[in-house]
């Protein structure tokens, strides 16, 4: 017990230290939910493929730090929808970031939510909402049209194909907070038409590193502000958005 102990409060001690080099101040309620989340993590990894990094400085640093980069580009949005939410990143992270905010994680594969009930469950949180499904298919089935202040998204898709799934989900005037790596400007430079026909326009680019054994990643947020509403054709079948990316 006593070295399970150590071994907890020392990676505390890390995800302190680690968020506090990027300027993020965690306190001991999120530091230890962040912990048990970790915990869950790895447990559940055994039984299923939720991520290929469960190493302790790998989660620090690559989920949860990268994660909270996100608070940078949020202010006052209240109510959040993560689009292929995986293992809950980064919604969940955030959703432990900021109790007093809503967020909805959304996924096509149950088997995710089911762990992320777990953490839900195990960690107390109140203000996570997880929903079943494609993002093209439940936003017309629940009527979600312009419900969220803003989307949060990693690692799902291009960013064309990426806009098309999220931004019918957020109010005008909302923004999609999208997660990126180092070759974010082709990317947005292919989504030029993307954000034409979707009322789209990037706003603002963070730009942020870690290094991890060595190795450095250059990663990039950015805030894609909704101008006026989504047209109704938009997002189309699952189909027709892989045939022909916008």
């Amino acid at each position: 017990m006593k070295i399970e102990g150590m071994l907890k409060e020392e990676f505390k001690e890390k995800l302190c230290q680690e968020a506090r080099s990027q300027n993020i101040e965690l306190n001991e309620n999120q530091l230890e939910q962040l912990y048990m989340y970790k915990e869950l993590l790895v447990e559940w990894n055994e039984k299923m493929n939720l991520t290929a990094i469960t190493d302790d400085m790998g989660v620090i640093l690559k989920h949860f730090v990268d994660c909270l980069e996100c608070t940078k580009v949020i202010s006052d949005e209240e109510t959040f929808i993560d689009v292929g939410t995986g293992a809950g990143f980064p919604g969940m992270v955030l959703a432990i970031y900021y109790p007093n905010k809503k967020f909805t994680l959304l996924d096509a594969l149950n088997k995710r939510l089911i762990f992320l009930q777990e953490v839900i469950d195990k960690l107390g949180i109140k203000n996570v909402k997880i929903i079943h499904g494609r993002a093209e298919e439940t936003i017309r089935i629940n009527n979600m049209y312009n419900s969220y202040d803003a989307s949060v998204s990693r690692a799902v898709a291009q960013l064309p194909t990426l806009l098309e799934y999220t931004s019918p989900y957020v109010k005008v005037g909302g923004k999609c907070i999208v997660m990126k790596g180092d070759n974010v400007e082709e990317e947005i430079k292919l989504s030029q038409n993307a954000l034409k026909v979707l009322n789209l326009k990037v706003e603002g680019k963070t730009e942020y590193s870690y290094t991890v054994d060595g190795e450095e990643y250059n990663r990039s947020i950015l805030s894609v502000k909704k101008l006026n509403n989504t047209p109704s054709k938009y997002p189309r079948n699952y189909g027709q958005i892989k045939k022909k990316p916008l």
